[in-house]
C-alpha cells in the first residue's frame, strides 16, 4: 500500500459504526481494481444482519464511518435515557422522519435519545407498529454499541438499558 491514505485510523478486526447499519467490525482491508481504477476497501461484516459491506478507505470518514464511542460517550448516551421523553407536537410522520434520520446518523447521543422517546412502560398507551419498529430499531444500535465498547454480551448491555429504563418510569 504506497498511497498514503487514512486508513490507519481504522484497523481490521477493530469494531466500527457506519452509519446506516451500527456497528460492524473489519474483516479485511482489500484493493479491487473497479473501472480500471484500484480501489482500497475496508470489508466490513455486520454479522447479526449477515451483510458485508466494502468501503473504500477513502471514503469512510466522509461516509461518517466512526471508531466505536469513548466509555465517556456511552455514560453520556446512558444519562440520556434517564431523562423525560421529549415528544414534540409534530405529526407522526414528521416525528418518525427525525427520528429515523437520528438513528441513521450514527450518533450515540441522538440514538438513546430515540429510544428515551419511544420507550412506553407496560401501563402506558399502546405503540402503534412504526413507533415499535424506530424503537427496536435505536434500542438495538444503542445495545450493540454499548456491549462492544464495554467488551461484553449484548444480553448484558440489553439488561443495563433496560434498568435506566425501568429505574426512570419509577
Amino acid at each position: 500500500m504506497s498511497k498514503a491514505t487514512k486508513s490507519n485510523e481504522f484497523r481490521p478486526n477493530e469494531y466500527v459504526v457506519y452509519p446506516a447499519h451500527g456497528v460492524g467490525q473489519i474483516v479485511s482491508i482489500e484493493e479491487q481494481e473497479i473501472a480500471g481504477i484500484a480501489l482500497e476497501l475496508f470489508v466490513i461484516s455486520f454479522e447479526k444482519d449477515k451483510m458485508t459491506l466494502r468501503v473504500p478507505t477513502n471514503k469512510a470518514t466522509e461516509v461518517g464511518m466512526r471508531t466505536l464511542s469513548s466509555p465517556d460517550v456511552v455514560s453520556k448516551a446512558m444519562d440520556v435515557l434517564k431523562g423525560k421523553a421529549r415528544v414534540k407536537r409534530a405529526m407522526w410522520s414528521r416525528r418518525a422522519q427525525e427520528y429515523e434520520q437520528k438513528i441513521n446518523s450514527g450518533d450515540l447521543i441522538a440514538i438513546a435519545e430515540v429510544v428515551r422517546d419511544l420507550h412506553r412502560n407496560d401501563d402506558q398507551r399502546e405503540q402503534s407498529y412504526s413507533e415499535r419498529q424506530l424503537y427496536e430499531a435505536a434500542l438495538e444500535r444503542l445495545t450493540r454499541e454499548i456491549a462492544a465498547v464495554g467488551g461484553s454480551e449484548e444480553g448484558d448491555a440489553q439488561k443495563k438499558i433496560d434498568d435506566v429504563l425501568i429505574s426512570r418510569a419509577a
